[in-house]
C-alpha cells in the first residue's frame, strides 16, 4: 500500500495547452507592443523576405520574386519563397511563439541570423488592421505536397485545407488581407506603397508594388492583369555605398538623401563604417543648434528592413548634433522590432560610432579649418560637451573652441596667448558687470556661466600646465584697480566712514579706487565665500539658540562683498563733498542699489528695503529742496 501510495503521489500531471484569445492578443499588439498599425506592412515584407531567403538556401538557382499590391480594403503580397505544407501551416501560422526561423525546424542549414523575424508573432500581427487573412502556399521542400489554403478571422478561428493542383502551380506563398471596419485607411494603395518604401527600400531582394487588384492571386505566376505597371520599392545599394565620380558629387548626393529623409540640408556628413560590427551608414550634421538635452531620433535598418526612425540610444548623448541612418545585421531588436535592445553589443557599437564622430572632428581640425569653424559656429556646445570627457580632444580642439571673454568672443588659444592667469565668473550677470572694467585694466576674465564652460576651464590646466585658472573674487579685481593717493583718501575719510556705516547692515564693505571706464560710478563685487558668509549670517539671525551656537562656531574670516567707488567719476566726487551727512548716506545707498541692479543678482528683502528707502529719500530731498527755493522767492 505504501508503494502504491507513493507511486500515485508522484505521478506526473497531464500536460495542457494554453488557450489564446485572439481578440485580446490583437488588442495587446495594437495598443501595447506596436506603436502604430503601420507595422503590418513590415510584417508582410518580413515574412516574404524570410521565405525567399529560405528558398535560396534550398535552391540557389530559384527565381526570386516578391510582389505587393493593394486596393481599397485589400492588400496582397506574393513571394516565390520556401512555402508551407498543410502540417507546417497548422504548426507555424497559428502557434504563438513558434517560428520557422529558429533554426533546424525544417532541416534547413540557414542560421537564424539570416532571417529578419525572430519572435514568432508572424502573420497574427496583421490582425491589427485585418478582419481576415488568407494564405495560399505551396512547399518547395516537398514537391509532391499540394497547395494549401490557411484562412483565419479575427474571432480566433482558422481553417486549413488542401487545394487543387492548379490553385498554385509554383512554390511560394500569397497572403491576402481584408481590412477590418475602421482600418480601411491603412489599406489605401498610396499608403501601402509609402509604407512599403519606408520599411523596405534597403531590402536585399527586388520588391514591386502594383495599385489595384492583383491577377492570379494564387497561381504563383504571371504579372497580374490589373492595376497598371508594377513600381519598384527597393532602392539599392544604399546611397552611402554607391560609387560617385568625385567626393563633391558624393557630398551632394548625401545632402539630397538627408533632405529627403530628415527634411534638412546637413552641414556635413560623417561615414559610419564598422565592418567588424556589421554596421554601415552615415551621420548628418544638423545645420542649426539644438539643445544638448534633446535626444535625437536615429534611423536604423536591420538587414535592410527599417527597424525604427527614432532610436535614441544608437549614439552617445554628446553627439546630439547629428542624425544618423544605418543598416546593421548584428544589433538586436526589441520584441516589437521598433527599437534597439540596449545590450553589450549596442554599447560597443555606440562607443565605436562615437569614435567615428570624434575622428571626423580631428580630421577637420587637422586639414579643413574653415569647415571646422563653420561647424563650431553652430555646434560648439556639442564639442565642448565631448571635450569635457576627452582631454586629447580638448587639446586638439583648443585652437578653435570659442569663449566669451573680457576682450570679446575669441578662441581659447587666442585668449591664453595674452593671459597666462585666467579668471572666470560662474554667472553671466557677474561677467557682464566686470568685463568692461577687467578689459580696461588688463585682467583676463572668461564668462563660464554658459553650459560646459566652467567644466572645461577646470580641465584646462591638465592640457596646458603653464596656465593658472581661478574663479574671480572681489580681492583679485580690487587689487588690479588703481589706488587713490593717500592724501586724497585721507581727505575723504569722513565720507568713507559714513558710507561704511550705512552699508554695514548689508554685509558690504566700501573701497575707494580709480578705474576705467569713468562713466561707471560704483562697482559691486561679490564672490562665493562672501555669499556663503552672508547666508550663514542670515541663517544665524533666524535660528534658535541651539543652531545659533552651531552657526556662530562656523563664523569664517572670508571677505565680505565690496562696493568699489570710482574716484575718477565726477558724481562720486560731488557726493563725497556733500555737507549733509544724512543726504550723503542716502546717496551711498542709492549707489549701492544701482550697482546691485547692474550686477543682476537676486535682491534680498533687506536690499529691496534699502532701495525703496534710498529712492524715497532722494525724492523727499529733491522736493524739499524745491520747496525751500520757492519759499526764498
Amino acid at each position: 500500500m505504501t508503494s502504491a501510495s507513493s507511486s500515485s503521489t508522484h505521478a506526473d500531471p497531464a500536460a495542457n495547452s494554453f488557450q489564446v484569445d485572439l481578440r485580446g492578443l490583437v488588442d495587446l499588439l495594437s495598443h501595447h507592443l506596436y506603436s502604430s498599425p503601420r507595422v503590418y506592412v513590415r510584417e508582410l515584407l518580413q515574412n516574404a523576405v524570410d521565405a525567399v531567403t529560405a528558398r535560396q538556401a534550398l535552391d540557389p538557382e530559384a527565381e526570386i520574386r516578391i510582389r505587393l499590391s493593394a486596393s481599397a480594403g485589400r492588400v496582397t503580397i506574393e513571394d516565390s519563397g520556401i512555402g508551407l505544407t498543410a502540417a507546417e501551416a497548422h504548426s507555424l501560422l497559428a502557434t504563438i511563439g513558434r517560428s520557422s526561423k529558429r533554426g533546424g525546424d525544417h532541416g534547413l542549414e540557414t542560421t537564424r541570423r539570416e532571417f529578419l523575424g525572430q519572435f514568432g508573432i508572424g502573420l497574427l500581427a496583421c490582425f491589427v488592421v485585418a478582419r481576415q487573412i488568407r494564405v495560399i502556399t505551396r512547399s518547395a521542400r516537398d514537391p509532391q505536397a499540394p497547395p494549401v489554403e490557411w484562412l483565419a478571422t479575427d474571432d480566433g478561428s482558422y481553417t486549413v485545407r488542401e487545394l487543387p493542383e492548379d490553385a498554385r502551380r509554383e512554390p511560394g506563398t500569397t497572403v491576402i488581407l481584408q481590412a477590418r471596419p475602421g482600418a480601411e485607411e491603412w489599406t489605401v494603395p498610396a499608403k501601402v506603397e509609402q509604407l512599403a518604401r519606408d520599411y523596405g527600400s534597403l531590402l536585399p531582394y527586388d520588391i514591386t508594388f502594383t495599385e489595384g487588384e492583383s491577377g492570379g492571386e494564387g497561381s504563383g505566376g504571371g504579372e497580374g492583369s490589373g492595376g497598371g505597371e508594377p513600381r519598384g520599392i527597393t532602392d539599392r545599394p544604399a546611397v552611402w555605398d554607391r560609387p560617385f565620380p568625385t567626393p563633391a558629387a558624393r557630398r551632394v548626393a548625401l545632402a539630397g538623401h538627408c533632405a529627403q529623409l530628415f527634411g534638412f540640408t546637413p552641414l556635413d556628413s560623417i561615414d559610419l563604417d564598422l565592418p567588424v560590427a556589421g554596421v554601415r551608414g552615415v551621420a548628418y550634421v544638423l545645420p542649426e543648434p539644438t539643445s544638448p538635452a534633446h535626444r535625437a531620433g536615429h534611423r536604423v535598418h536591420l538587414k535592410g528592413m527599417l527597424l525604427t526612425d527614432h532610436a535614441d540610444n544608437l549614439l552617445p548623448d554628446w553627439a546630439f548634433f547629428v542624425r544618423a541612418v544605418i543598416d546593421t545585421d548584428t544589433l538586436r531588436p526589441t520584441a516589437s522590432r521598433e527599437n534597439l535592445y540596449d545590450d553589450e553589443t549596442l554599447s560597443a557599437v555606440r562607443e565605436a560610432l562615437g569614435a567615428r564622430v570624434r575622428a571626423w572632428l580631428a580630421e577637420l581640425a587637422a586639414s579643413e579649418p574653415e569647415r571646422l569653424a563653420a561647424f563650431l559656429s553652430v555646434h560648439h556646445l556639442g564639442v565642448k560637451s565631448l571635450a569635457r570627457h576627452d582631454a586629447e580632444l580638448l587639446g586638439l580642439m583648443l585652437p578653435w573652441l570659442p569663449f566669451e571673454t573680457s576682450e570679446g568672443s575669441m578662441s581659447l588659444q587666442e585668449f591664453t596667448a595674452a593671459h597666462t592667469e585666467i579668471h572666470f565668473t560662474r554667472t553671466v550677470e557677474e561677467f557682464r558687470q566686470i568685463a568692461p572694467i577687467a578689459a580696461a585694466h588688463g585682467l583676463g576674465v572668461i564668462n563660464a556661466g554658459y553650459t560646459y564652460d566652467a567644466d572645461l576651464l577646470a580641465l584646462l590646466p591638465t592640457v596646458r600646465p603653464d596656465l593658472k585658472v581661478t574663479e574671480l573674487d572681489a580681492g583679485a579685481v580690487t587689487e588690479r584697480l588703481d589706488p587713490v593717493p593717500t592724501s586724497a583718501e585721507l581727505a575723504l575719510a569722513p565720507f568713507l566712514s559714513t558710507a561704511r556705516t550705512r552699508l554695514e547692515a548689508q554685509g558690504c564693505d566700501v573701497v575707494l579706487r580709480a578705474f576705467q571706464p569713468v562713466s561707471v560710478p560704483a562697482l559691486y563685487l561679490d564672490d562665493r565665500q562672501a555669499r556663503q558668509e552672508r547666508d550663514r549670517t542670515a541663517a544665524l539671525d533666524s535660528a534658535d539658540s541651539l543652531w545659533s551656537g552651531i552657526l556662530g562656531a562656523l563664523r569664517g574670516s572670508a571677505p565680505r562683498a565690496r562696493l568699489v567707488l570710482n574716484h575718477n567719476n565726477p558724481l562720486i566726487r560731488r557726493i563725497s563733498a556733500l555737507p549733509d551727512e544724512a543726504l550723503t548716506g542716502t546717496a551711498v545707498e542709492s549707489l549701492y542699489g544701482q550697482a546691485l541692479l547692474m550686477s543682476q543678482r537676486p535682491l534680498r528683502p533687506a536690499d529691496s528695503t534699502l532701495l525703496n528707502r534710498a529712492f524715497l529719500g532722494l525724492l523727499e530731498w529733491a522736493t524739499h529742496s524745491t520747496d525751500s527755493q520757492e519759499g526764498q522767492k
